[in-house]
């Protein structure tokens, strides 16, 4: 069934997706305007290419993220959003100024009200994650972020009318499966050792706050859940940078309130790993989210979902990089795993489009 019965993807007014003149042809799912120098598989899987490409850098934000978290005194969690969003803010907004973007503030017409709903169900959804991390493990955390895709799926079925096939269903249950072994959750693995170094677990969690913690990530599962299906609703009917300007205002806005309303004092930075930390923080968050936005605006919300699993294999491997930290046979099985059911519905589905010219494809 095509979701373009569904009214939350009517077009109305421009279209994003064709603000770049090529001469091409239009066939049933292929690409509008294809350039001839661009390989077929690339242009046909360049949202599912995005979305895998972003998840490099949500694994190195997480990690970032984390490390801060390990810092006397720490910094918490609004805070972190704050700079972050804030400095995402800036380089959105510059980056319609200088490039002529209509609208750069308050949007097009016609998806405003959905730029308003990505806005605060992103600012849940990167809540909750920030939460859960104060007393979760990176992989803790990362496994229970991995319930996102198949609530994801269900939203596209139900709200966008989205298809859902059978590749991308035993796909997501195998990749779910290989988070696990690479997290090895405690309730799951009681005897297994953590993959992260104890230097950055200096305070051990109660039972009170894991259970917190938990419940922080279900509400971060939530709150992601309508952010990928808001994007996908807006489609090519924003630009990305609309997309991520909203998304950075109200969690800007939304974490600075908290902070006052709560009376968490401001952290300031008393060296120079704890500035680079912030930064990297709001510079790997900039591009992990712009890569996300390009991948879901192409794709399907239960097929593009499919490749946020690949995270958990790039969390693996920059901890082998950056901590030292060997993967065992557990984790080397669970990465085999995630990366072969990525493949699968790379390889075996075809994006639908939301209309005729999502499929163009920008290069930017």
């Amino acid at each position: 069934m095509s979701n373009s019965e569904s009214p939350l993807t009517h077009t109305v007014g421009h279209n994003y997706g064709s603000t770049q003149s090529t001469s091409g042809t239009s066939q049933d799912g292929g690409a509008i305007g294809r350039r001839p120098n661009v390989p077929g598989f690339v242009a046909n899987n360049a949202g599912m290419l995005y979305i895998i490409s972003s998840q490099f850098f949500f694994a190195s934000m997480n990690l970032s993220v984390k490390m801060l978290n390990s810092l006397e005194p720490p910094v918490h969690a609004l805070e972190v959003i704050v700079v972050r969003m804030g400095i995402t803010l800036i380089c959105c907004v510059i980056y319609m100024i200088v490039t002529g973007v209509s609208d750069p503030i308050i949007g097009p017409k016609g998806v405003r009200t959905l730029l308003i709903i990505r806005g605060i169900s992103g600012f849940l959804g990167l809540c909750g994650l920030y939460l859960s991390l104060q007393y979760l493990s990176v992989a803790d955390a990362t496994v229970l972020t991995f319930l996102t895709p198949l609530a994801t799926a269900v939203a596209g079925c139900l709200l966008l009318k989205e298809g859902y096939s059978v590749t991308q269903g035993v796909a997501g249950v195998f990749s779910l499966l290989g988070v696990v072994l690479i997290a090895r959750p405690p309730f799951l693995f009681n005897s297994m050792p953590a993959v992260i170094p104890d230097r950055y677990y200096l305070q051990e969690a109660t039972p009170m706050q894991r259970l917190m913690a938990v419940g922080a990530s279900m509400i971060g599962v939530v709150g992601a859940t309508g952010a990928y299906t808001s994007i996908r609703a807006i489609g090519k009917r924003a630009h990305p940078m609309h997309v991520m300007t909203f998304f950075s205002l109200w969690c800007t806005v939304m974490a600075s309130l908290g902070m006052v309303i709560f009376n968490i004092p401001v952290v300031y930075p008393r060296s120079w790993q704890w500035s680079l930390l912030l930064l990297m923080v709001g510079v790997f968050g900039f591009v992990a989210q712009t890569l996300l936005t390009l991948g879901l605006q192409r794709e399907t919300v239960s097929r593009g979902s499919t490749g946020v699993y690949v995270q958990m294999l790039f969390a693996v491997v920059l901890e082998r990089l950056i901590f030292g930290v060997v993967p065992s046979l557990l984790s080397v099985l669970g990465a085999t795993i995630i990366m072969s059911s990525a493949l699968c519905v790379v390889v075996g589905d075809h994006p639908v489009p939301l209309h005729d010219s999502f499929t163009h494809l920008i290069i930017s």
